[in-house]
């Protein structure tokens, strides 16, 4: 392992950030000498980024940490068309309308994790429609189609996995390696951006951008990618049986956000300690040695950590004794996630089909009987046995709520609206 000399880089290498580096000693020298401004980009293909996305966003944390520049690139031309990289089909093609509404929610996330403002070191966010929609096609291949070589792009393995398996590669999605390399060119022009950087998926676009400003500005451009970050047993970062884990608090609450990082495989507390943390290196070190149930320990503080970066410190520290209260003390607490039905409802009877439906708990009635089958419901910590059994006002506790819950971990009040 290289030793780094800028703060940077060091400290990406130290919390296992680093998988590829385009020209490592220039770019410490680069960041050692002065103010390096990098960017990522990230398409508006949902409201809402996810856990998923964590990993980049935490690059540009640390670069601004580090006394650097960060900006994020908001994806609102190259959203059009859909990074094809190691995927199995082409993205569905989404509205401007609906890409517009996907970018308000997709921005509110970046203010809880960088600072934004006019300073030289401040977070910038721009938005690669201001430039894409503007070109001329045909000038465009003509001035930077030619330093393109098919047979390159054919060579990279986002697009050549996808032709061994004899996958539909649209031309539309081809042009999109073109578009990124041209952001980067762009964002140096403009900006004086020169480091890009992304998932490992990203290389193959990384590098084509960095060639790109050589041969056409004669400018030396930086690339670095991390690692495609699965849990230990083989399951991709931000995904659940339930869905993707949104960044988003409205998406997914700040309680079942704590309840993931809670979740965490034991294998993995450690490295999701040093890559979703600022926690110092020898406090992870220490935590990651503990053993049995001690362990857990170090889980709920990487909740708490990491719930606090994305919702803030009060909302963490409610997650974290909302959850004290669920599962080690056998309370209720006005902290779990709260959905409000109709009080008609529970005058006239709220079925336990409907009701874990209506909480989100199980997907349909028929995964509710199923879930009772098994054992795994409760109604205010007494187990389900009768799915035709009706919740009335009978069933509300003193707080005026009733408790469901699925499993140990996933807890849902539900109470009458007014």
């Amino acid at each position: 392992m290289s030793t780094f000399k800028s703060d940077f880089l060091r400290e990406l290498q130290l919390r296992g950030f680093i998988h590829q580096v385009s020209d490592p000693e220039a770019l410490d020298e680069a960041a050692l000498k002065g103010i390096v401004t990098g960017y990522i980009g990230f398409d508006a293909t949902a409201p809402s980024l996810h856990a998923g996305s964590l990993v980049q966003i935490m690059l540009l944390r640390w670069l601004q940490k580090a006394g650097h520049r960060p900006m994020a690139l908001m994806g609102g031309g190259t959203t059009r068309i859909g990074d094809p990289s190691f995927r199995d089909d082409a993205r569905p093609i989404l509205t401007d309308e609906k890409i517009d509404e996907n970018l308000v929610g997709i921005k509110s996330v970046f203010g809880k994790f960088l600072t934004f403002g006019e300073g030289k070191t401040d977070a910038v966010m721009v938005n690669n429609r201001d430039w894409l929609d503007g070109l001329m096609y045909i000038d465009f291949l003509r001035d930077y189609g030619r330093h393109f070589s098919v047979n390159r792009m054919l060579s990279f393995d986002s697009v050549k996995i996808r032709l061994e398996r004899e996958q539909n590669l649209s031309f539309l999605e081809f042009n999109y390696m073109i578009l990124q390399a041209y952001d980067f060119v762009e964002l140096n022009r403009k900006y004086g951006v020169t480091l890009q950087m992304g998932g490992s998926d990203q290389w193959g676009n990384i590098v084509n951008g960095i060639e790109l400003g050589r041969r056409t500005d004669g400018v030396q451009l930086f690339g670095v990618t991390s690692p495609l970050l699965t849990t230990s047993s083989g399951a991709k970062m931000g995904k659940t049986a339930n869905g993707a884990v949104w960044l988003n608090a409205d998406m997914r609450s700040p309680f079942d956000y704590w309840q993931f990082w809670r979740n965490t495989e034991d294998a993995d507390v450690g490295r999701f300690l040093r890559l979703f943390t600022e926690l110092p290196l020898d406090e992870i070190a220490r935590l990651e040695e503990l053993q049995g149930s001690e362990l857990n320990e170090a889980k709920k503080i990487l909740a708490t950590e990491a719930t606090a970066m994305a919702h803030g410190r009060a909302e963490a520290e409610k997650a974290a004794g909302a959850a004290k209260a669920a599962f080690e003390e056998g309370a209720i607490s006005a902290d779990l996630p709260t959905i409000e039905a109709e009080a008609e409802l529970f005058d006239a009877g709220l079925g336990v089909l409907n009701a874990f439906v209506l909480a989100g708990l199980c997907a349909s009635t028929s995964d509710v009987r199923r879930q009772i089958k098994g054992g795994a419901l409760r109604i205010n910590d007494e187990a389900v046995s009768d799915d035709r059994l009706v919740l009335t006002r009978a069933n509300l506790t003193a707080d005026g709520v009733v408790k469901l819950s699925m499993g140990k971990k996933r807890h849902v009040l539900l109470k009458p609206a007014g």
